[in-house]
């Protein structure tokens, strides 16, 4: 795992000496994402320099440093992330002539994009974002990875086009436009993220995950492909039965597995107590015959941890588990958590999920995890009550029933999921805070979700889950995991996000994933059980939130007081009114919601640690 960085002159005259400088200072603002080894390389014509970060994870010798270069030098590659199936691409490439002077998985991109064809990307299978540069061709090729495990920002302004790992690499740059985007903001308010292509600053946009483009500095434009993974719809072809379904799961899963056991480092596992985490934990332990290395954090309130399960887990599969349990003052890390994240994120997870990582890496570099599993299998309890209530409210008998069908397709379903379950603020908050109507292409994301979500095509729970995994999953989770991990210089690996594996459970249809009223990841709780015993997996789910003794709605509120009054820097971009309306609402002890009044406290403290701003 590493943090990659990049700028090309595109008329600027940036100059030799200083886009070697620039592209250095981008590297080593990044340097959490790589202790281990950093380097830039600067073409010699000046005009493109490339830098990375290292966390040496496989092949440690020098020879695994880059930015790496094919035999000639004609391709230069940063990259970030790992290819499961290298050794195979490596395979391929050998038999066509290539010579490797590496065991890294980097070197393969090396070969692979000796042509800057976009279609190679689809080869890959792994987490990953890069950059190749194909110096015969003046072609500079970025891709993300399927589901967006990996960040990719990118900048393009008056004669620059400059990439990067996280947001405050690119910050580096004088020259960047870092006018706050309102279409950002408003998406932020309505999702406690900025979801898809989507950045903070108005000079920068996120590549989306499974996007590969191609520049050229001919002036010739971009070029791009989608590589598509996750689509949940309707197929004729589903007609596995169920014991069939779970058998190809195992499968699957257990590939998946295998494929994130190679490292050349210490390697370990997260372990909840919850379905997802144990699950890849038991496949380790029971089909590799693994002595698993696992790690948890529990809270001292015995209601809202799961430390206790992950124990039992651990002590039935034999793995050798530590655990850390903790009182954590989140008001006291809140400014903390705000100054971590290169982009403002208002999960509250992101708190627990940085200790977790900064305890795991105590002992290992390298962990898995069971993220993935709620949006692939229908996991949610959003889902659930959506589904219930979809239910609940279709008439009964055969005429019943036909409206049923129908009234299961039309607005309501949309209407049930992006209500407070889904979303932060509704749209009309939205724009009163805003101090007026959303912004166009914050008001087109609003509406594409809409449509997602009326699909005729698709069923209810299909159209949430693919809607979750394009928004919720790259833009809340996979972001939190891979921020506050790297914060540690943590790789953080997960199986149950695998290609194969993602493909597969697309076109599983609801009824191996949902029983009513209660039954949510059916098939997989199911594969579950062959490892673990069955009540422990029909406990209810828990979630890895902050504890209420963690925090308080009195310590929100004078954080609130003294963040949000008068000199907060939130009033250059919201309306004040609004905002004070907002904190009085909050007083209420009817109305007061830490998700919505946290990911507040957020915005405002990143926005003031990017001024400068006490």
């Amino acid at each position: 795992m590493c943090g990659i960085a990049g700028i090309i002159d595109t008329g600027r005259g940036i100059g030799r000496e200083e886009i070697r400088r620039l592209a250095t200072a981008m590297r080593d603002a990044m340097t959490h994402r790589g202790p281990d080894d950093g380097d830039t390389w600067v073409s010699d014509d000046g005009r493109v320099a490339m830098a990375h970060r290292r966390l040496s994870i496989i092949d440690l010798r020098p020879e695994g440093r880059q930015p790496m270069s094919n035999e000639d030098g004609s391709v230069q590659v940063v990259f970030n992330g790992e290819i499961y199936n290298h050794h195979a691409l490596r395979a391929q490439l050998e038999a066509e002539g290539h010579a490797f002077r590496s065991q890294s998985d980097t070197e393969v991109l090396c070969h692979l994009f000796e042509e800057p064809d976009l279609d190679r990307v689809g080869r890959l299978d792994g987490m990953f974002a890069f950059a190749a540069w194909n110096a015969r061709e003046q072609t500079l090729v970025l891709a993300r990875d399927y589901f967006g495990k990996k960040p990719l920002y990118i900048a393009e302004g008056d004669g620059f086009l400059a990439f990067a790992s996280e947001l405050r690499a690119l910050e580096q740059l004088p020259f960047l436009d870092r006018t706050v985007s309102r279409d950002a903001l408003a998406a932020y308010l309505l999702l406690q993220y900025m979801p898809t292509e989507l950045a903070v600053y108005e000079g920068v946009v996120k590549l989306d995950p499974g996007d590969a483009v191609a520049i050229r500095l001919d002036g010739s434009g971009w070029s791009t492909r989608h590589f598509p993974v996750f689509v949940p719809e309707m197929r004729a072809d589903t007609r596995l039965g169920f014991d069939e379904a779970k058998a190809e799961l195992r499968r699957l899963v257990r590939n998946a597995v295998e494929k994130r056991l190679e490292s050349d480092v210490p390697l370990g596992a997260f372990l909840s107590g919850g379905v997802d985490s144990s699950l890849v934990v038991a496949v380790m332990a029971r089909d590799f015959g693994r002595k698993v290395e696992t790690f948890s954090i529990g809270f001292d309130d015995p209601g809202s941890t799961e430390h206790l399960f992950a124990r039992e887990t651990a002590q039935l599969l034999g793995t050798n588990h530590r655990d850390e349990v903790l009182s954590p003052d989140a008001m006291a890390m809140l400014p903390e958590i705000a100054a971590r994240l290169d982009e403002p994120n208002g999960d509250s997870s992101c708190l627990p999920t940085l200790l977790l990582s900064r305890f795991t890496r105590r002992f290992v570099t390298v962990a898995l995890s069971g993220d993935g599993g709620d949006e692939l299998f229908g996991g949610y309890g959003r889902y659930r009550d959506t589904l219930n209530e979809t239910e609940a409210a279709a008439p009964t008998g055969w005429f019943g029933r036909l409206r049923a069908r129908v009234a299961r397709s039309d607005d309501g379903v949309a209407q049930r999921y992006l209500s407070p379950r889904w979303l932060m603020f509704q749209p009309e908050r939205v724009e009163e805070l805003l101090g007026g109507s959303l912004p166009p292409r914050a008001a087109g994301e609003l509406a594409a979700w809409r449509s997602m979500l009326r699909d005729r095509s698709r069923t209810p729970l299909q159209r949430m889950r693919a809607l979750d995994s394009c928004t919720y999953m790259p833009g809340a989770v996979l972001a939190k995991v891979d921020r506050m991990s790297m914060q540690c210089s943590l790789e953080v690996r997960c199986p149950l996000l695998d290609r194969e594996l993602g493909a597969f459970a697309a076109a599983l249809p609801d009824h191996m994933l949902w029983r009513a009223p209660s039954g949510t990841k059916h098939i997989l709780k199911e594969l579950a059980m062959e490892y673990l015993p069955r009540e422990w997996m029909e406990r209810r789910k828990m979630g890895f939130g902050l504890p209420a003794k963690c925090w308080s709605q009195a310590a929100l509120l004078r954080i609130a007081d003294e963040s949000l009054g008068k000199d907060a820097v939130l009033r250059d971009h919201l309306d004040g009114a609004a905002l004070d309306r907002f904190v009085q609402e909050q007083r209420d002890p009817t109305q007061f919601s830490i998700y919505r009044l946290w990911p507040m406290l957020i915005l405002e403290l990143w926005l003031r640690e990017r001024r400068g701003t006490p």
